[in-house]
């Protein structure tokens, strides 16, 4: 699936449960791909690492930010960052609790307070 990104289908895109996000193994240099739950805003794709720092998909983000997302049927190499602005982390954490918390019967408040934000260029990437 190739294409632009317009409004409809990021918003198809944005409604999905998962994206699957592979880094490179900062000690093997091996593809490590995980499910991870996702928003999806102005282009940019937003991750919360419950484990901050301590995530081994951090730890590789870190060491090589380069990574590889797939959002439904697309997938697109990209840059991931750490998120660093108040502003762009308050949105993060409230983007993934509005998406999530109607979907989900746990807890999430402190999920939504403790996660280290991960922002990921989504719009920018190329195509696979």
């Amino acid at each position: 699936m190739g294409g632009s990104l317009t409004p409809d289908r990021t918003d198809d895109l944005g409604a999905l449960d998962y994206c699957y996000l592979t880094t490179v193994g900062r000690v093997s240099g091996d593809a490590h791909e995980i499910e991870i739950w996702f928003a999806l805003h102005d282009g940019i794709l937003y991750l919360l690492s419950g484990g901050r720092d301590g995530s081994d998909w951090v730890k590789n983000l870190r060491a090589n930010a380069d990574v590889r997302v797939r959002l439904g049927a697309e997938t697109r190499v990209a840059r991931a960052r750490m998120v660093t602005r108040s502003d762009e982390d308050e949105l993060a954490r409230r983007l993934l609790l509005e998406k999530y918390r109607p979907r989900y019967s746990g807890e999430l408040d402190e999920w939504g307070r403790t996660s280290l934000p991960v922002a990921v260029e989504w719009a920018l990437g190329q195509l696979v």
